[in-house]
């Protein structure tokens, strides 16, 4: 297949040319006029499976023939050897193990780490582990370290290191990559001692693992050995070649270059002993834009040699031939930016064209999909969703999360609402029965038999009682069979975790009276995690006992290294490819997206392990490497037919940084005004900009006329007959909400969970205050701080959330000692009664058919039959003028008093009105009866109501708020926003 020769043979393809198609060209060219079985001797080493499924491809659109002997570099070996090697250890089994190792030692060192950090320490070791395997660094390596001068972690980081020293012994059972390792070093040896006769050809890799270096250099020295490199640059001259490998390091330990992405090609010759002149073309093929290539080269230079911009810019030509087919969009947004890109993978579908989106931004990349989604256009994403994020996922991750909790509410109708629940059995039932049980563990409606609520935590007694009242035992049954288990505490053994988390997750899938749960495991996702959950338990008895939480953490990390790919109606041009698939394929209209740093290319992860100088006493990769190879493919991608170049110009709320390749591109353009730079780049930014303007036009909402400022006007038969005294606040500030809520009769859905707001401490320390007070009335010994205190603790327990009981207790701690000296002038006032807290009453309006209503928290009468009315208020009570406009609430509530609303009360006058201050401003504050009486505020009450009733009355939205910021519950059936609160009110009959 080769001429003999003594030096190594290298050859090479230029960035933009189909490396698939080329390889088998050149192979065929190569293999004519010898007979078809030669073929099927030829040994062809690839980089990836899905490049050896790209060269199957390209073989199967020729002439009909034989297929060379195909293997993959990670396993270099034919099938036959292959059998007598030993399997791998799993990568998910070595991290098992790597995690049990790490916890025994954060146990006997907690000092080393935090324990939340286990699963992290685990992957990051293991992806160490791996590095040194393939790099040929032993671990004795890490122990020369002299880390004397450095901080005291990473001394501890190399003790945490000593737990993994064992794997690299020589009887140990060996990982995937010790295994190519042995491999490479086996095959080595065989081809030293005897040469192949047969051709050995290694392609599309660039030799950036030290193993596949090694790899290489051995294949280009055989004498039927070749390797074919993909993406080299042969527009660089040699003084940059040699600039590459500049042998002094510099004092950070980076290698000069080690950034470009020539510089794996560079460090292979090097190796070889070779020269770039020495590496000759595969075959005759020219990339489709020679121009282009030899731009980007002179635009990718290493940083020190940049300014041959100037020598060897002028030699370019005419820009305008390099980038008539490139365009460079710059977003305002990644929004904006993934829907340009979707409008343009629409276009291509529409004509034909294969077009692909090259990033690894995996936002961007789902943005996209979701913009093309209206169009019904699936693309063929070969990353996928991950798999916690799919359907199943997401109801095994659920189910998860019951284990370390009791059942709550929330918890309950999360995995009832999901679709795949239930789905072995009646589901129209079934989502009417959870429609119906979501009502009732709010509180919002009461079956009849039914214990009251709401139920934040409902237990098996209240959800069978449920079941009772509605007629549907079976199915609340199933509820309590499933859900209602105690959470579980301690350590269990891996496997038992993974067999009850799947049986108990096929439960709920099965359904009420159904035993199939198929329906979690169909279509690709369910098959997909099947074989995750599958993997998982086969190696379960590697992973440490762990606790509930810790166990869902581990659940949910291995799904999200599941990819669940939409293949069945993906669009057959369509495809978003990350850069590592991007290298194997070719399409007619490449888009790079997300090209900003920080994104393309990544910033290089942070080593927990060890620093840049530890990396590099050691021989170990250095960060720069992944730039490199982001550059590298930056490098291919940017060589094809058509290309699209993608940034936002801020993401997140913060402004972003182009990509380091587009802002050198840029630069180089505008220095070169006699070659048309300048006019070449804002040819391509007005590319860019037409298709901007594009999805700024799709974006842009129909014109429609802004919903006035509401101001309804109901018949008034339909008007509110009945409000409490807590409610004409509302009616004064916001009349709109008493329309909502007493005409539309529409309320707020309670929560499932009621969160710890100012409203559940409000209700809490009422309950506490009430019975402090009635359990002191006949000991007033027992009037003490300590026995507040000791009312706190028992009111608070009914309040979910430990923390908050602890925040709530210690604010009423630090005014405990002013409240009980307050409550002893108090009653010297006025003896309280049991009977006179939390006292109902209510009233009707003369001349109208309106009755008030209301719950005064607490009316002593003193011994000249004087009423003092008193109200606790956990926030800041009302000022004097706010309850003489708007808080209304103690001075009605004495007017009720006089009207004897409050039954058994009947008290000669009102003594006074009280609030009694519980939180920051703690204290009396009393209000000024001679300033406003409680009959002055029943007259203008009564002319309230009256014109209220009145026939031409609109209920105005949001008519005098105390503040703007201040949000109300129908704020938007009001449609505000759309109106401002200085627009005038529109009235409207409404029937």
């Amino acid at each position: 297949m080769f001429s003999p020769d003594h030096g190594p043979r290298l050859f090479g393809l230029a960035p933009g040319i189909d490396f698939a198609r080329e390889l088998v060209a050149g192979l065929r060219a190569r293999m004519e006029g010898q007979p078809p079985e030669a073929m099927a001797r030829v040994e062809l080493i690839v980089n990836t499976g899905r490049m050896r499924r790209r060269i199957e491809e390209a073989f199967a659109e020729g002439t009909p023939g034989f297929l060379p002997r195909m293997r993959l570099l990670d396993a270099p070996v034919d099938p036959v050897a292959e059998a007598d090697l030993p399997a791998p250890v799993s990568p998910l089994r070595r991290r098992l193990e790597l995690t049990r190792l790490v916890s025994g030692l954060l146990e006997a060192q907690p000092d080393l780490a935090p324990k939340a950090a286990l699963f992290d320490l685990a992957d990051s070791l293991a992806a160490l582990m791996d590095e040194m395997q393939i790099e040929g660094v032993p671990p004795e390596a890490l122990s020369r370290l002299d880390v004397s001068d450095m901080s005291g972690h990473w001394a501890r980081a190399l003790r945490f290191l000593t737990i993994v020293q064992g794997y690299f012994d020589a009887d140990s059972a060996p990982d995937a990559a010790c295994l190519q390792r042995r491999i490479v070093d086996a095959r080595i040896a065989a081809w030293q001692a005897a040469p192949p006769d047969h051709p050995v050809v290694v392609a599309g890799s660039t030799g950036s693992r030290g193993t596949t270096l090694r790899l290489m250099a051995a294949v280009a020295r055989l004498p039927q050995g070749a390797v074919v490199l993909p993406g080299f640059d042969t527009d660089m001259p040699r003084h940059v070649w040699d600039q590459l490998l500049d042998a002094e390091r510099r004092t950070d330990r980076t290698q000069p270059g080690e950034d470009h992405p020539q510089y794996r090609f560079a460090r292979l010759l090097d190796a070889l002993g070779a020269a770039p002149q020495d590496v000759m073309r595969w075959t005759d093929a020219t990339p489709p834009a020679p121009a282009r290539n030899r731009l980007v080269s002179l635009a990718l230079r290493p940083a020190p040699v940049t300014d041959q911009w100037l020598e060897e810019g002028p030699s370019l030509g005419p820009l305008a031939e390099a980038t008539d087919r490139v365009t460079l969009v710059e977003a305002a947004t990644r929004r904006e930016e993934a829907i340009a890109i979707a409008l343009r993978l629409r276009q291509a579908a529409e004509d034909g064209v294969r077009a692909a989106l090259v990033t690894p931004d995996r936002q961007l990349s789902r943005m996209v999909t979701a913009a093309l989604d209206r169009w019904e256009i699936v693309p063929d994403d070969s990353a996928g969703v991950p798999g916690h994020l799919s359907p199943p996922g997401r109801l095994l991750r659920h189910v998860a999360a019951l284990y370390p909790v009791p059942l709550s509410a929330e918890a309950l109708i999360e995995v009832l609402r999901h679709p795949l629940t239930h789905r072995g059995d009646d589901t129209a039932r079934h989502g009417l029965w959870r429609q119906e049980l979501d009502l009732f563990l709010r509180g919002t409606r009461r079956p009849e038999g039914a214990p009251p609520g709401p139920h934040p935590f409902p237990d098996a007694e209240v959800l069978r009682a449920w079941g009772v009242a509605v007629g549907a035992e079976a199915w609340a049954g199933w509820i309590v069979d499933t859900f209602c288990q105690p959470p579980v505490g301690g350590l269990r053994p891996l496997e038992d975790w993974v067999a009850d988390h799947v049986a108990r997750t096929e439960a709920v899938v099965a359904g009420t009276a159904a035993d199939d749960p198929s329906e979690l495991w169909a279509e690709e996702a369910g098959r997909t995690l099947r074989a995750a959950v599958d993997a998982l338990a086969r190696e379960a008895d590697a992973g440490a006992p762990l606790d509930a939480r810790t166990y869902s953490e581990l659940f949910t990390g291995i799904l999200q290294r599941a990819e669940v790919r939409r293949t069945e109606d993906a669009h057959p041009l369509i495809r978003i490819w990350g850069t590592l698939e991007a290298r194997a394929m070719g399409a007619d209209l490449m888009i790079l997206g997300g090209l900003n740093d920080g994104s393309w290319p990544e910033i290089p992860a942070a080593d927990p392990w060890l620093n840049r100088r530890m990396r590099a006493d050691t021989g170990l990769l250095l960060p720069e490497r992944r730039i490199g190879l982001s550059a590298h493919d930056f490098q291919q991608a940017v060589a094809g037919s058509e290309v699209w170049l993608t940034r936002a110009q801020t993401a997140d709320e913060a402004e972003t940084v182009p990509s380091r390749w587009v802002n050198r591109l840029a630069n180089l353009m505008r220095g070169l005004g006699a070659q048309g730079g300048p006019e070449a780049l804002k040819a391509m930014q007005a590319r860019g900009a037409r298709w901007l303007d594009m999805a700024r036009a799709l974006e842009e909402p129909i014109a429609t006329r802004p919903a006035p400022r509401p101001s309804p006007v109901p018949p008034v038969d339909a008007r509110p007959k009945k409000l409490s005294v807590t409610r004409i606040k509302t009616l004064l500030r916001d009349p709109y909400a008493i329309y909502a809520q007493s005409v539309l009769r529409l309320r707020p859905l309670d929560p499932l969970q009621r969160p710890p707001d100012a409203l559940l401490r409000g209700i809490a320390l009422h309950g506490v205050v009430e019975r402090f007070v009635s359990e002191t009335v006949d000991t007033p010994e027992a009037l003490t701080p300590e026995r507040l205190m000791a009312a706190a603790e028992a009111g608070l327990a009914e309040v979910p959330f430990p923390a908050i009981r602890r925040l709530w207790a210690a604010r009423l701690a630090r005014v405990s000692r002013g409240f009980v000296t307050d409550e002893a002038e108090r009653r010297r006032r006025a003896q309280p009664h049991p009977d006179r807290l939390e006292v109902k009453g209510r009233v009707d309006l003369q001349g109208q058919p309106f009755t008030l209503t209301g719950t005064a928290d607490r009316i002593d009468i003193d011994e000249r039959g004087g009423a003092w009315v008193y109200d606790y208020k956990t926030g800041a009570p009302p000022t004097q003028k706010q309850e003489r406009h708007f808080d209304k609430q103690l001075l009605l509530e004495a007017a009720m008093l006089m009207r004897g609303a409050f039954p058994d009360l009947a008290p000669r006058h009102v003594a006074g009105l009280v609030y009694i201050g519980l939180g920051s401003k703690a204290g009396e504050a009393a209000l000024d009866l001679d300033e406003v009486s409680p009959e002055q505020i029943w007259d203008e009450f009564a002319r309230l109501i009256a014109a209220m009733r009145a026939e031409d009355h609109g209920f105005t939205a949001r008519r005098a708020m105390e503040e703007d910021s201040h949000g109300g519950d129908y704020d938007h059936l009001s449609r505000l926003g759309e109106w401002e609160v200085t627009d005038t009110p529109e009235t409207e009959r409404v029937e």
